[in-house]
């Protein structure tokens, strides 16, 4: 035992008054190196006040912040058979649920709700980037699909946030056949004459980007967020190749036709409301829905 280090230390610290200090309190630039108090990094929408990154925003705070008064009718999670196919790599896939759930609270990757921005009654669905890299599954899928049916029922305009590494490797083929049915779903609501509308978020990846993050009527795009199917070294190992500076982020994206426009985080929830509201026909000025009568807040 090293008396120095587990007594006298702390002793010296207890008299002292002085704490550890969580390791999550300062938050790290990534483009700029720049440390950012979390609180001031929350209270900006998770955006770095000085470069302007975007960084990871939740899932419930982004539902948040895109519903008027932050207040929606929160979607119920489905329920659909867990860990399928058994799987286990270098820990049992059943463990890592039980893991992400306890880190995000959540049942799985995909939060939705209805809620109205600026009036507009709309259905919202968002990824959860930190439950198992806000992956495609079973359960994520069916999540989807059930929004989808809730806009159509709603008579309302659905938008997705995608944020997503694809689809998920411990459900196998059965994550991939999401991919055919969340389309699916997508088709029902363009044929029920609702909008769908596409907010790419960093990352945006691929078996996601092969379905439905890239079917939307409009496509917009978080500033520098990575788009894409397969990622960059992949493709440059595969073509022996250097590829452009900026490649498969959200500029390089509007500058080759891929998506329609970039808009910063602060900014989306007035640019939804516009564009759904020219897409609806509704008059700019209106503000006649109310808010559901089911009301849920993180």
């Amino acid at each position: 035992m090293n008396w120095i280090t587990n007594y006298v230390r702390p002793r010296i610290n207890s008299m002292l008054g002085r704490r550890e200090v969580p390791e999550n309190l300062w938050i790290k630039c990534p483009e700029t190196g720049e440390m950012v108090f979390h609180k001031d990094l929350e209270e900006n929408k998770w955006v770095i006040p000085a470069s302007g990154y975007h960084m990871k925003m939740p899932g419930k705070a982004r539902l948040i912040d895109l519903f008027d008064g932050g207040q929606y009718e929160a979607l119920q999670q489905p329920k659909v058979a867990q860990d399928p196919l058994k799987f286990r790599d270098s820990k049992k896939y059943s463990d890592r649920l039980k893991d992400s759930r306890l880190k995000t609270e959540q049942e799985d990757t995909i939060l939705a709700g209805v809620g109205t921005v600026q009036g507009l009654k709309l259905v919202a669905v968002v990824h959860e980037f930190n439950f198992m890299g806000g992956s495609l599954g079973i359960a994520a899928g069916e999540a989807i699909v059930k929004a989808f049916e809730r806009a159509i029922k709603e008579k309302c305009p659905l938008v997705m946030f995608p944020a997503s590494g694809g689809a998920r490797m411990q459900e196998g083929i059965l994550s991939l056949m999401q991919l055919p049915r969340t389309t699916v779903a997508v088709d029902m609501l363009k044929e029920a004459g609702q909008p769908y509308i596409v907010v790419l978020t960093n990352p945006t990846t691929g078996g996601v980007t092969a379905s439905y993050a890239m079917l939307g009527d409009l496509h917009i795009a978080e500033p520098g967020a990575e788009i894409c199917f397969a990622g960059k070294r992949v493709i440059e190992q595969t073509i022996r190749e250097k590829l452009p500076e900026g490649f498969q982020t959200s500029e390089y994206l509007l500058e080759h036709g891929m998506v329609d426009m970039v808009v910063k985080r602060h900014d989306i929830p007035d640019t939804l409301a516009r564009v759904l509201k020219i897409m609806t026909e509704r008059p700019a000025n209106d503000t006649a829905i109310a808010v559901p009568a089911a009301k849920a807040s993180a």
